[in-house]
């Protein structure tokens, strides 16, 4: 009798809670952030928590099912999904699409929304993303740092912050999303870039008789010989318009390339000079040509606004490090009063990433700028549509595969850059770019008034010793450029 009465009574607690977010529905899907509805993800990211922004929302009940499972989330107003059933759930569902159900206790009322769709990827992303975080001030130094994200959880390293020096830390890239050739440039009173090319790290002096500025704007060779480096002369400025709040701008540039088994910084004649301002290097797929961004001087600051970058290459010869005589034209961009900023070729060789503004190559404060595509095999150029917002699209990378990219916007507010993927299919169709999972991202994103800058893949975790790499900066021993 008594077992009886504990199986009606647990029933009924059973029927109570499901009557509870019965409710009724409505035709319409339910307003979150960040938006992943719809979005393509690989089966081995971290879980995609949201909140649901209606601020009369008190209680969700949220499911997540598929042909292969399914889990569920129950909360305030976000959810917290279970990472180890996450991750079952999605490795199961490759290639599959998974609907998710948000169910929201409104006014004392439970509503069924209409599902959204989230789709898994067959294509697996590399372990990770290093970028740069800092806060968006201008005139000194703040803390900031270069750190590594898990993209399967929630896990952030930092590899470095200027808390343990005086500087900024900036202009870091592995080779080909490997890090165990790493690169990475200090500035301030600690000059230095930290290479890592042989299994050790050690700290350089990037500045030669020969050249105007330091080395930055690294690209590896993928043979791990040589990095192409940009030598420039920055300065800035900051606008009168509320548009634009700050305007980096060179006063002189080239390209040089570095021989890492030799130690020595070539500097091609034909892009030496100041007929011409070069920067942003970047090695083709197969190494055998030399892409870069190239503008004609103008006076600084009267004609900023007419300063416009085209894209161009040369060969490249693996073999000697030498370039080619013959500079050519691969985006004319000044033509459609345009600039071409961060070109960043495939690693499969079909397609080259870039940037463009309506001119300099600072374009991470240009509200207008926007992510092109060039097919490398057919020469046609296109924005991406599916991709671009009314705000800023900047900084990109590849990953290891070429079928995933991460590039930063500031579409969330306006101010903040943001990390966001996408998946990129063999024909170069992206789908639904997502922001960088958080947990309980309204908070986290809320609360975090810096920016992420400069990000990258890695296919493993960086062999990066913190306390070594902070002696070595703080320490007068550099190694020179030759």
């Amino acid at each position: 009798m008594i077992r009886r009465t504990i199986i009606i009574l647990v029933s009924a607690v059973l029927l109570a809670a499901c009557s509870t977010t019965a409710g009724r529905s409505v035709a319409e899907e339910p307003e979150i952030y960040p938006d992943y509805k719809g979005v393509t993800v690989p089966f081995g990211i971290a879980p995609l928590d949201f909140a649901v922004t209606d601020s009369l929302v008190s209680s969700i009940d949220v499911s997540v099912s598929g042909m292969s499972g399914s889990l569920r989330s129950r909360g305030r107003s976000y959810t917290r999904f279970p990472m180890r059933r996450w991750h079952r759930l999605l490795k199961a569902s490759a290639g599959q699409t998974l609907n998710v159900t948000v169910k929201a206790k409104k006014e004392g009322e439970w509503i069924t929304y209409e599902p959204f769709s989230i789709h898994v990827s067959q294509d697996p992303s590399d372990f990770g993303l290093v970028y740069r975080k800092l806060a968006p001030g201008y005139i000194s130094y703040s803390k900031m740092g270069i750190y590594e994200r898990d993209l399967s959880s929630f896990r952030e390293r930092a590899l470095i912050e200027n808390t343990s020096f005086t500087g900024c830390v900036n202009c870091h890239t592995s080779n080909r999303c490997d890090p165990e050739s790493f690169s990475l440039h200090i500035r301030g009173a600690h000059g230095a870039t930290l290479l890592r090319a042989h299994g050790a790290l050690d700290a350089y002096d990037t500045k030669t008789d020969s050249t105007s500025g330091f080395c930055v704007y690294p690209y590896w060779h993928h043979s791990g010989k040589y990095i192409a480096y940009s030598i420039n002369t920055t300065r800035q400025a900051f606008h009168e318009g509320p548009d634009k709040i700050i305007e980096v701008f060179d006063h002189a540039s080239d390209i040089g390339v570095y021989d890492v088994d030799n130690g020595k910084l070539l500097l091609p004649p034909s892009l030496k000079g100041d007929h011409k301002w070069e920067t942003f290097p970047a090695f083709s797929a197969d190494g055998k040509t030399l892409f870069f961004c190239s503008a004609t001087p103008r006076p600084i600051p009267d004609s900023l606004s007419a300063i416009r970058y085209n894209l161009l290459k040369m060969e490249f010869d693996p073999a000697t490090g030498e370039t080619g005589k013959v500079i050519e034209t691969v985006l004319d961009a000044e033509a459609d009063d345009k600039s071409v900023s961060f070109p960043r070729p495939s690693y499969d060789g079909k397609y080259l990433m870039y940037t463009l503004s309506d001119y300099g190559n600072f374009s991470i404060w240009h509200h207008e700028a926007d992510l092109w595509l060039l097919n490398l095999e057919t020469g046609e150029t296109r924005p991406i549509d599916e991709v671009n917002s009314e705000d800023t699209e900047s900084f990109h990378n590849w990953d290891s595969s070429s079928r995933w990219f991460v590039f930063s916007s500031r579409r969330d507010d306006g101010l903040h850059t943001r990390l966001y993927l996408c998946h990129i299919d063999e024909n170069g169709v992206c789908a639904k770019p997502f922001m960088l999972p958080q947990r309980n991202p309204k908070r986290y994103y809320s609360s975090l008034f810096l920016s992420f800058n400069a990000p990258e893949f890695v296919n493993h975790p960086v062999p990066f010793q913190t306390h070594k790499a902070a002696r070595l900066i703080n320490s007068e021993d550099r190694t020179p450029f030759k």
